[in-house]
């Protein structure tokens, strides 16, 4: 297991899932309004930049988990629960990376966003694209749903010669599972074979981390390929900390 300390509340959910899966249908309907307008996206998420706090991130993997107790008293201090209106909401976050103008003569921008908008359907050609077993559908919708933050890179190009709409693409997907409170665990990380080699997996995955910071997650987890062990090490994960051993449980029939 690879994990760092690191020190950011759960999004609303009053919001309808953008991860409903129809198995009757062949395609979901795109969900891209978050990226109909990237010169409005600094001002969207100036907001919630404001909110964004610098914790410190020396302190030691299990003392996170218990600072929540007294040490030397068996009485527990419990903060009473805030309420619905105490929570300050997060909104997502949602930028423009860069920009470029193609041989053709359309303009690419590259967007992140933290809102978790995902086509199951275009996720799974991602997935097919990187070489990963297809797992079922009503499955990836699940673990999208269920997840505390999903992470997304889109391509969007936008041709000089046609007034139709712009077309997106999903190129990057990395998601978090989480207490809500200590912990969160990075899962699926992955980027479009043909958008690699440019600094796109370092992105999503800083910017995955920073949208933890801000909800004062303090332990940060994931399970690495042993050929990507180095990619993560460079990004400040530690494998093994104060020798810590993952331990797995798997079904024996």
């Amino acid at each position: 297991m690879l994990a760092h300390n690191l020190l950011l509340p759960s999004p609303s959910s009053s919001s309808p899932s953008p991860f409903a899966f129809d198995p009757h249908r062949r395609r979901l309907p795109r969900l891209h309004p978050l990226f109909s307008d990237a010169a409005a996206a600094p001002a969207r998420l100036a907001g919630a930049s404001r909110r964004i706090k610098f914790l410190p991130l020396k302190s030691s993997f299990w003392e996170t988990i218990r600072s929540g107790f007294l040490k030397d008293s068996a009485t527990q201090i419990v903060d009473p629960p805030t309420s619905p209106e105490e929570e300050e909401e997060i909104l997502p976050q949602e930028f423009l990376l860069f920009e470029k103008t193609l041989p053709d003569g359309s303009l690419e921008q590259i967007m992140f966003s933290s809102g978790g908008d995902v086509d199951v359907y275009d996720l799974q050609a991602l997935c097919d694209k990187v070489g990963w077993p297809r797992r079922p559908l009503s499955k990836l919708a699940a673990a999208l749903k269920n997840s505390y933050i999903v992470a997304t890179l889109h391509s969007i190009r936008h041709s000089p010669e046609s007034d139709e709409s712009a077309q997106t693409k999903l190129i990057g997907m990395a998601r978090a599972t989480s207490d809500h409170a200590f912990n969160a665990t990075i899962w699926d990380v992955l980027v479009d074979p043909s958008y690699q080699g440019q600094g796109l997996g370092k992105t999503l995955v800083e910017n995955l981390i920073r949208t933890l910071l801000q909800r004062d997650i303090g332990n940060i987890s994931l399970f690495a390929d042993s050929k990507v062990v180095d990619f993560y090490r460079n990004l400040g994960f530690e494998a093994d900390p104060e020798g810590i051993k993952g331990m797995f449980w798997y079904p024996k029939y």
